[in-house]
């Protein structure tokens, strides 16, 4: 279909090992999975899928499945290993390769700046809780951006509520931290950096376009009847949604987020003078990771209140000022992850966000679901309850095409099989299965269905599956 681009995502630290080479150093997720208790099984990314030895193996199976973009994000501290300071040209040169490999098979490169891996020396020296780390992270973009003047579509950050509210609130993503108050000064910190990576991404790439990867949230209430149980829905769309979608898209924060958060830090305290973009101008486009929606209800007498909502288990909960919530259990059936499947909420979800910022182009970034997948005797991973997962999310792309969202692209999550972070290798997302022991990959059958979605979309007006995969998605 004439401007819709059909892709995979992945990022550096889930796939690419070497963590020790060429000049990279630690990062938070190196030190957090070298913590005993961190991770599942002790897993770390020490080597993951090997990515960075198999370059071009993994590009020849990106071309085999006819992917059209690839996300990938650039390890911070491979390419500026002190997290400041002069870049390190061997890693700058992998990420070199990586992008001329990719348009070398006719894949466009759609780079994210950071997805989770802060050098270890800016978290020793406060991390997002420190406003020195939105500096460093701009002058990171800066220096990046000089390097790579010919790609012209970059993310700034990828899931920056995750790095906040499950680094330094709940603690079960790095760096590990329980402090609600540093919590919200990551998430305006990572707002900071974002103001000043896009600023200096356009300054050196005048014809660049420019996104973030938000896992924006559909939220329903309880009793859609229930004037309390709405203002639950609106009190987790708030610290989900619009602590990133106000700063990037607005200008600034929803004043009830400035209420929502005082018990905890007083947030206009936190902001300077040109600490958010002008509205309008932070984002050429939308990304949106949607892997699931949520339930909630206003917290009454004998309630609890959830401390994860889908996201791991720790004493402490990621939502900030939201203690008078309680998020529902989800409703079966589930992926691995234990998270629900709920595609009309991609639809709805992409509706809003059309109508809401009218103009402002969409992309599905991240949409995935994990599986116990195995290869079996005949050397076939038959994973068809992913093919029917991706296939009823694309339904629901569609719809939304249809009812008007300028919806321009869907990245399925993941390329490959890789490191789940805190959950290890168990979970399997991969369009391509990876046997950690042996690094032997092999297309499963959704990777082949998705090719011929690729294949058959082409020319379409609108994201279309093959007859053929259609009907192995009955």
């Amino acid at each position: 279909m004439t401007g819709f681009t059909w892709g995979a995502a992945t990022a550096a630290y889930q796939i690419e090992g070497a963590v020790a080479e060429d000049g990279r150093t630690a990062s938070i997720w190196d030190t957090y999975s070298h913590t005993p208790g961190r991770t599942a099984q002790g897993a770390t990314g020490d080597i993951a899928c090997d990515h960075y030895h198999r370059l071009e193996e993994d590009l020849d199976l990106m071309a085999e499945l006819g992917l059209q973009s690839y996300r990938f994000s650039i390890s911070w501290s491979r390419v500026q290993p002190h997290g400041t300071g002069e870049l390190n040209s061997v890693g700058v040169g992998f990420y070199r390769r990586l992008a001329d490999g990719l348009r070398a098979r006719g894949i466009t490169p759609y780079p994210t700046l950071y997805h989770w891996d802060l050098p270890q020396e800016l978290e020793d020296q406060g991390g997002w809780a420190a406003r020195s780390t939105a500096e460093a992270f701009g002058s990171y973009a800066e220096a990046i951006a000089a390097e790579f003047t010919d790609v012209d579509t970059w993310m700034t950050l990828n899931e920056p509520w995750c790095s906040a509210f499950l680094g330094y609130a709940s603690g079960v993503h790095a760096p590990g931290r329980h402090d609600p108050g540093d919590a919200i000064r990551a998430m305006h910190h990572l707002n900071v950096g974002h103001t000043l990576a896009q600023a200096a991404l356009r300054a050196k790439i005048p014809q660049v376009r420019i996104g973030a990867a938000l896992n924006l949230r559909q939220v329903h209430p309880g009793d859609p009847g229930d004037p309390a149980d709405l203002a639950a829905a609106q009190t987790i769309r708030l610290m989900g949604n619009e602590v990133f979608n106000g700063p990037m898209l607005d200008g600034g924060y929803d004043p009830a987020i400035i209420e929502l958060v005082a018990p905890v830090i007083d947030l206009n305290s936190l902001i300077e003078d040109g600490d958010f973009a002008p509205a309008g101008r932070g984002l050429d486009f939308i990304g949106v990771n949607y892997y699931y929606s949520m339930t909630v209800s206003a917290r009454r007498a004998g309630s609890t209140v959830s401390t994860s909502g889908g996201h791991g288990t720790s004493a402490f909960t990621p939502w900030v000022g939201c203690g008078d919530v309680v998020i529902h259990e989800p409703v079966p059936p589930l992926t691995q992850m234990g998270w629900d499947i709920d595609p009309a909420g991609l639809r709805d979800l992409l509706l809003e966000l059309a109508d809401r910022y009218q103009g402002v182009p969409l992309v599905v970034t991240e949409n995935g679901m994990a599986n116990p997948d195995v290869v079996d005797s005949d050397d076939v991973v038959r994973d068809q309850a992913r093919i029917n997962y991706i296939d009823r999310h694309l339904e629901a792309v569609k719809q939304a095409i249809e009812a008007g969202a300028p919806v321009q692209g869907y990245f399925y999550w993941s390329l490959l099989d890789n490191f789940e972070w805190a959950k290890g290798y168990a979970p399997r997302f991969g369009l391509i299965h990876v046997d950690f022991d042996t690094q032997r990959r092999v297309v499963k059958d959704s990777g082949r269905w998705y090719a011929d979605v690729i294949r058959s979309a082409a020319g379409s007006t609108t994201p279309v599956r093959s007859e053929d995969a259609r009907g192995s998605a009955q």
